[in-house]
């Protein structure tokens, strides 16, 4: 097919705009070679889908020190190694980590990441010739005197615009990093205050199209201030909305005459223009600002598809307005394009209201705990009772909780007695009973009486602020599942732009005349219905949903990696103490023998055991206080090692020991010894009791099983998960214990020491292990699992080993975090195949691929309402999530008693 010399000019100018495009936005960055400092080479190298700079330079025999700011928590980014120095070193997500060491040798070395698909190359080159002394080998251990600060950043629309700022903070002289999240709209950023300050580093993010301020220090990850902020942007971005509206209504209807007939000054294109203007620089003026900030830095985001979009369609009609001779002399009709520019940004602006509305929905969680906390404090002070604000609490404060009050913070009771409401820490319902001594958190509701308390922890490090914090920092996160569209993201928007000059430039030489409208209109359609929000909200909103989710069923999970992990979980081992049982002895049993009381048995036994320190001791005599019995002073109270103990109780002696102790001192326990062998075969500890030389009884002490064990390894069994028990305990009790709950494979008598090395031999086997443990003894096997989840109580929130912490010691928490793992995940893969069908369709219709063929074009301001929608569509999918329901809706299911087994067991007393 011939063409013209002007169609020929304009396909060679499309070849040459792309080739700059690919240059400006893909070109090679230079090697950057390293910076001395005291005497050692440091390079700072960002890792984020791969390290850059990805080739180094230093010279050999000198210290080098290698700062990897790595800016992301994908597994495989998670170590670097260096084969030929035998280095491997761990990198922590979102934080700075120094490798150390000293090339002896030049040559190209290269470092990868553990599964090596990132890569880099180290140069060394020769030494420099000195005559001064060697290079001092010390390596200071990490940046020196730096200091960090985190903003809250507004405006941003998706990932790419989080990306922009990075890289515009990232050449700010004196920012060593720079965290940007799209999610959770802030900013840290560790600087060096001798060469930048943080008004310099807002106005760098200013600079990049986005409105900053800084946050106090101790500002909890989320505040009663940033929703009203984020309220104030969605009524922001409806007040556009509606004035773009106003002005783009009568140019649409101007722009429509031949089918809807309008006042003639309507059709007036300087009229038109005097309209379109408030719409261009009231409306859009926010996408021009953000698509400068991102040319700047040599990135693009959604802000530069619609900026330009909409830019080159008004300027197009500027010309045609001012100057419409130099069209109509070349045979081009002045044609105007307002009403598209209009209408583009009006439903932009229209679903980037919706798509706010919705975002604000996802972080509806954290809004519920920090709605809950207490804004006022009854503090006692040199006998006075006050009312405080909350923030004026100090530790170490007696504070008054009446009824129906919000505890103001964590802290002790020190008198009176309550039940409190802990549903926003652990997500049970049922309140808790609480007396002297026992710890209470803020914001729990207290419901009945009344008790003071000592303030033991306020302001950001309470309870509550610490969950906010790590489900904010989980939210910030990024999942494995999340590294392809990331990696498309990165490049979409200009490889977008490359497609949109192809397609006018294809178009102008071939398309249907007139070619130059056609050629157009396909570009800008190109640019609009393009949408990297859709492919950049897929994964974390589903995250920021889930782990919400998670909170408020009291399941912390730390990052978007183990939410990830945790729904492929094929295998779960759980320890035994402190996960299936109580985690501490208590009293179960009293067998009296003939002529005994069962009351006065255990008397005598607490009595004489009141001054031991022994934890079978503790749990006797705690067990007999329970039970309301009055303890005498023993006499004459005397330890024997191996055997028991022996004290003078109102004037008797009494023996409280094992069958050895009643044989050495002559005493007839036959009748005792069948009772005694059915509680040790159930797994408990019993203890013979001898009172003036006679046989009593036989007490036992066990660590019980707690009440929602059996009924939460039911339900794991039932969503197909292999159960496995894993305990340091002897067979026997280890084996009454997994009867008892439904445990068929019992790992027992493993040392906590080898717990990791049973965890690799079931990994062997092909499985994907969670393990359950109290996060501190199993800290070892935790870490080795897949998944690491810890049973802690309302205070245990901060288990470094684990993944996943379950904020009360509840094992139904295990099936529900699966259960929230396995929804979200199926959430995430359905966003992420509509934002995918969206963009691999919508683009090529845009283009014109399927014209020849159907005859299919797409209107700019169709492809305005498509790009509106997809964003939004993909949060309100992933608003489903909060209908995500606990699998412990029904009240526990009490296990069989092992106290019940024992007495059809064990002989009736006679």
């Amino acid at each position: 097919m011939n063409i013209t010399l002007l169609e020929g000019i304009v396909l060679a100018a499309g070849v040459g705009i792309i080739a700059f495009l690919a240059w400006f936005f893909f070109g090679t960055r230079k090697a950057v070679s390293a910076r001395e400092e005291v005497g050692v080479q440091v390079v700072d190298i960002d890792v984020e889908g791969g390290y850059s700079p990805a080739r180094v330079t230093v010279r050999a025999g000198q210290p080098v020190q290698l700062r990897f700011h790595r800016k992301e928590d994908s597994g495989c980014s998670d170590t670097v190694v260096f084969p030929d120095f035998q280095l491997s070193q761990p990198l922590k997500a979102f934080d700075t980590t120094a490798v150390q060491f000293t090339p002896d040798k030049p040559g190209e070395y290269a470092f990868t990441c553990g599964m090596n698909m990132m890569r880099g190359t180290l140069i060394v080159e020769p030494a420099k010739e000195t005559s001064g002394a060697p290079a001092v080998e010390t390596v200071p251990d990490a940046p020196g005197a730096l200091q960090q600060e985190d903003f809250s950043v507004s405006g941003m629309t998706c990932n790419s615009c989080a990306l922009s700022i990075t890289r515009a903070l990232d050449r700010l002289d004196g920012v060593e990093t720079a965290d940007v999240s799209f999610q959770t709209e802030r900013a840290r950023v560790t600087y060096d205050p001798a060469r930048v300050s943080p008004g310099d580093i807002q106005e760098r993010i200013e600079d990049a199209g986005y409105d900053a301020h800084p946050l106090a220090p101790d500002a909890l990850p989320d505040t009663k201030e940033r929703e009203e902020e984020r309220d104030r942007e969605a009524r922001s971005l409806f007040r556009k909305f509606l004035v773009s509206l106003v002005f783009t209504v009568p140019v649409m209807w101007g722009a429509m005459h031949m089918w809807l007939p309008a006042p003639h000054l309507l059709m007036s294109p300087w009229v038109q223009l005097a309209l379109t203007l408030p719409v261009v620089i009231y409306g859009g003026g926010k996408f021009y600002k953000g698509m400068w900030g991102a040319f700047k830095n040599r990135t693009a985001d959604m802000n530069t598809l619609i900026g330009l979009g909409t830019g080159v369609a008004f300027l197009y009609s500027l010309y045609a307005t001012v100057l419409p001779g130099a069209l109509t002399s070349r045979g081009i009709e002045a044609h105007v394009y307002y009403e598209t520019v209009g209408v583009i940004i009006t439903l932009i602006l229209l679903g980037r209201y919706f798509e706010a509305r919705a975002k604000g929905q996802t972080g509806a969680a954290i809004s519920k705990l920090m709605n809950l906390q207490a804004r006022t404090a009854r503090v006692v002070r040199d006998g006075v009772e006050q009312d405080l604000p909350v923030e004026e609490v100090k530790v170490g404060d007696t504070l008054l909780v009446r009824p129906g009050e919000k505890v103001p913070v964590d802290g002790v009771v020190l008198s009176g007695s309550s039940a409190v409401d802990e549903s926003m820490v652990t997500g049970e319902s049922i309140p808790v009973e609480k007396s002297e001594g026992d710890p209470v958190v803020g914001a729990t509701v207290n419901r009945t009486g009344a008790f003071t308390m000592e303030a033991t922890k306020v302001g950001k490090d309470t309870v509550l602020a610490q969950i906010v914090k790590l489900v904010q920092e989980a939210q910030a996160s990024r999942a494995p599942i999340q590294r392809l569209a990331d990696q498309i993201t990165s490049v979409f928007v200009p490889v977008v732009l490359m497609i949109a000059v192809a397609t006018f430039a294809i178009t102008y030489a071939w398309g249907p005349e007139p070619s130059h409208v056609h050629a157009f209109l396909r570009a800008v359609a190109v640019l609009i219905i393009a949408c990297p929000c859709a492919l950049g909200l897929a994964t974390p909103t589903s995250i920021m949903v889930g782990t919400g989710k998670g909170a408020e069923m009291g399941v912390l999970i730390k990052n978007a990696e183990s939410l990830e992990s945790a729904g492929r979980i094929t295998a779960v081992a759980l320890d035994k103490t402190g996960t299936i049982t109580e985690g501490r002895p208590s009293l179960t049993d009293v067998i009296p023998a003939e002529g005994w009381e069962e009351s006065e048995l255990l008397r005598l036994a607490a009595c004489a055991e009141r001054h031991s320190e022994h934890p079978l001791a503790e749990a006797l005599v705690s067990g007999a206080v329970q039970r309301g019995l009055a303890l005498a002073e023993p006499a004459g109270f005397r330890s024997l090692t191996g055997l028991g103990v022996e004290a003078e109780v109102e004037g008797q002696t009494v023996l409280i020991g094992n069958a050895r102790l009643m044989n050495e001192r002559g005493i007839d326990a036959a009748s005792l010894e069948r009772p005694a062998s059915a509680l040790a075969d159930a797994g408990k500890t019993p203890m013979f009791v001898a009172v003036g030389g006679r046989a009593a009884g036989v007490v036992a002490v066990a660590d019980t099983v707690k009440s929602t064990s059996a009924e939460a390894i039911r339900e794991l069994q039932r969503m197909g998960l292999e159960v496995v028990m894993i305990t340091g305990d002897n067979r026997r009790t280890a084996e009454a214990v997994a009867k008892a709950v439904g445990v068929d494979q019992v790992l027992a008598e493993v040392m906590p020491e080898h717990k990791s090395e049973t965890i690799r031999s079931l990994q062997k086997d092909g499985k994907w292990v969670a393990m359950v443990g109290d996060g501190i003894n199993d800290a070892p096997a935790l870490a080795q699992a897949e998944v690491g989840i810890a049973i802690g109580g309302g205070t245990d929130v901060a288990i470094e080993a684990a993944d996943v912490i379950l904020m009360r010691g509840d094992l139904r928490g295990v099936a529900d975090a699966i259960a929230l793992s396995r929804a979200t995940l199926a959430n995430i893969k359905q966003n992420l195949f509509f934002a995918f069908i969206y963009n691999g369709l919508g683009i090529p219709i845009a283009a014109g691929v399927f014209y020849p063929f159907t005859g299919w074009m797409l209107d700019p301001m169709i492809a305005s309402v498509a790009m509106a929608l997809s964003s939004f569509s993909v949060v309100m999918n992933a608003l489903r999530l909060r209908g995500f329901r606990s699998r412990r809706a029904t009240p526990p299911e009490q296990p069989k008693a092992l106290k019940g087994e024992l007495r059809r067991e064990a002989p009736a007393p006679v």
